[in-house]
């Protein structure tokens, strides 16, 4: 098993992503969703969380050289965090929006101009949060290497997004993996399967599709 799948596997394990087809979650977007994810969880455990910790010092060996390591508000900020110590670099985190008192700020932390960036994120959607960073360390003209996260859904539109951006990203592991450790492990049946393929192509309207 390569580490990708292992890494899957440990988060279906300590339920840090769970698998729930025939009662969907509902995302904040309001999107009916047979996965839920929560990689805020893997902090808890020492083991999975060093996992995290190889793993994201792996991916970031394959981005140009960087100078600086910077999380995504909130649940990029630990292991953004991580991942700075471990390589002894620079570490910012950027929020959803600037402070509305004090400085105001957008980008807490010391960065300064000209610096070469790399973004984390727990978890790759639509990118959307993703590039709202990389747009606002951009502005601080600094350069972004590049995005890396524990986990991607994989949808197209991300994908679509990322390459407008002209921005690369590169994750732990991803939904495929996901679902291939889950049949695997028996924690969904053959059927589940195909619910949750199906899910992926179109999730806006899964659930219609689903009960027709």
């Amino acid at each position: 098993m390569n580490f990708s799948s292992e890494f899957a596997k440990q988060l279906l394990q300590i339920k840090a992503i769970k698998l729930n087809p025939q009662n969907p979650f509902t995302w904040a977007s309001g999107i009916k969703s047979p996965v839920y994810c929560d990689n805020r969880i893997v902090l808890s455990f020492p083991e999975v969380r060093k996992m995290v910790i190889k793993g994201l010092v792996a991916l970031s060996a394959e981005f140009p050289a960087f100078d600086v390591v910077a999380g995504v508000a909130t649940a990029g900020i630990p292991h953004g965090a991580l991942l700075a110590n471990e390589l002894e670099k620079p570490f910012v985190y950027i929020r959803n929006k600037a402070k509305a008192h004090g400085r105001k700020n957008l980008i807490e932390g010391y960065l300064e101009a000209n610096k070469k960036v790399l973004v984390v994120e727990d978890l790759i959607s639509t990118g959307g949060s993703c590039l709202k960073a990389v747009e606002a360390i951009e502005h601080n003209d600094c350069e972004v290497v590049g995005v890396t996260a524990l986990f991607s859904y994989g949808f197209e539109r991300a994908e679509q997004a990322f390459k407008a951006a002209n921005c690369s990203f590169k994750t732990i592991s991803n939904y495929d993996k996901l679902i291939q450790e889950a049949v695997e492990a028996e924690y969904i049946s053959a059927a589940d399967l195909e619910s949750l393929k199906q899910w992926r192509k179109d999730p806006e309207n899964w659930l219609v599709s689903k009960n027709t």
